[in-house]
């Protein structure tokens, strides 16, 4: 178990689709693909919808040859209507290939083909079953509707002779009604597959916020600490100007000394105010952190000290020799990143032994590295968007510094920093 728990990626249907093309229709991909919605450009068949246009066209033909040797067996048929029925047939099953372009025109042809044709019934089929895929359900419910109507007057006008009339219109109204909920479970598929994608990219755009929202926040929050650091300078060069002031007859050491304060105060006034540019300061005050002094890297022993009466287990590789002779932003950025780790330790990886290692010098650069193994046993889940190491990466960054974090071979977690440390 990690430091931080790690989000699930989300599954994304048109990778997917991406990566197996041919066993999606087009009309899905063009659905998924968000730069083609946009065109107009008709999408290309894939590999699936040659094959599924094969199977209706020699479904629709197979209907058709079966109707076209029971015309033979109808009695009073003039060989004109038989030659008629059999033409518009060969039609309609040619008429297969363009049920993609032009569902609803082609349905439509169909229903005024299939009662003026028996051999066409198969086509007619096809065309409500793509009409009911590719269509909304108030088109299926229009055309099959008069397609379902004019099926008992179709066996009224040309009665089947070897099937009772009753028995002709339950079964083919029973297959039509087959074949549009058929469709219309096709079609429900797919817009459960675009409801996925939809979803997806809703996630994805609500974490690119929250990580927004938590790179905001750990600014405002950098802010706010550097206000105070920046107020207490301030206010300490301001006393020891005022003492030059109201006391101009001092002893040249006293002078020296005053002067030396207040130059060095400005100087790293400067430098917390060179940090300070271009991060918003939130508007509220900090209740919780509002008059109390920031912590820095002198004070990592109290936190691993209070982090061990808590019951953890840390280990505090402190290298540097003088914590107190580093920079204050530096050591702040450096405490809240071991803080915010050890944190995450206590709830992610509880009973694993954390070390802490710090190290560096003026001129290399502050390097802090917190890593812990794999917990003993399975940990429940922790309820986290692991914003935390986001709002660190952030401070990191604006230091001037890098923050890297990620799994250990062992399976433990490992979070590495690197703050610049000038030269004294």
């Amino acid at each position: 178990m990690s430091i931080v728990s790690k989000d699930e990626p989300a599954l994304v249907p048109q990778e997917f689709a991406v990566r197996r093309r041919w066993l999606f229709p087009s009309a899905l991909i063009h659905e998924l693909d968000a730069d083609a919605r946009g065109s107009d450009r008709r999408p290309r068949r894939t590999a699936r919808d040659w094959a599924v246009d094969v199977v209706c066209f020699l479904l629709a033909a197979l209907f058709g040859a079966m109707a076209a040797q029971s015309l033979r067996h109808e009695t009073g048929l003039p060989h004109s209507v038989a030659v008629l029925d059999v033409t518009l047939g060969v039609l309609a099953c040619a008429a297969v290939w363009l049920r993609r372009r032009w569902p609803v025109g082609f349905a439509v042809a169909m229903v005024v083909a299939g009662f003026l044709s028996d051999t066409a019934g198969g086509a007619s089929m096809v065309a409500l079953f793509t009409l009911a895929v590719h269509r909304p359900f108030r088109y299926v419910a229009w055309i099959g509707g008069a397609d379902l109507a004019l099926i008992p007057l179709f066996y009224w006008l040309r009665p089947d002779p070897g099937l009772p009339y009753l028995a002709d219109v339950t079964f083919t109204v029973l297959l039509t009604v087959s074949v549009i909920g058929w469709g219309m479970f096709v079609r429900s598929k797919r817009q459960l597959m675009l409801s996925l994608r939809d979803r997806a990219r809703r996630a994805e755009t609500e974490a690119l916020l929250r990580a927004e929202r938590a790179q905001r926040l750990a600014r405002e929050a950098i802010a706010r600490e550097m206000h105070d650091v920046l107020a207490h300078r301030l206010t300490l060069l301001s006393v020891h100007a005022g003492a030059l002031e109201f006391r101009p007859d001092a002893p040249r050491e006293e002078i020296a000394r005053a002067a030396g304060v207040i130059r060095e105060s400005a100087h790293e006034a400067l430098q917390d105010l060179r940090e300070i540019i271009g991060v918003l300061r939130a508007g509220e005050a900090d209740d919780a952190a509002g008059g109390r002094p920031q912590p820095t890297l002198a004070a990592l022993d109290a936190l691993v000290t209070e982090s061990r009466e808590a019951g953890m287990k840390v280990n505090l590789d402190q290298r540097v020799a003088d914590p107190a002779a580093v920079p204050a932003s530096v050591g702040r950025t450096a405490y809240r990143i071991a803080q915010e780790t050890l944190t995450n330790a206590r709830k992610h990886a509880p009973g694993a032994e954390v070390t802490v290692q710090v190290c560096g010098a003026p001129g290399a650069g502050l390097t802090i590295t917190v890593r812990n193994p794999a917990p003993a046993s399975d940990v429940p889940p922790v309820p986290g968007s692991g914003q935390g190491l986001i709002g660190l990466t952030e401070r990191a960054t604006l230091a001037g510094g890098r923050l890297e974090h990620g799994p250990t071979a062992d399976g433990g977690f490992e979070v590495r920093g690197w703050l610049p440390w000038g030269g004294g």
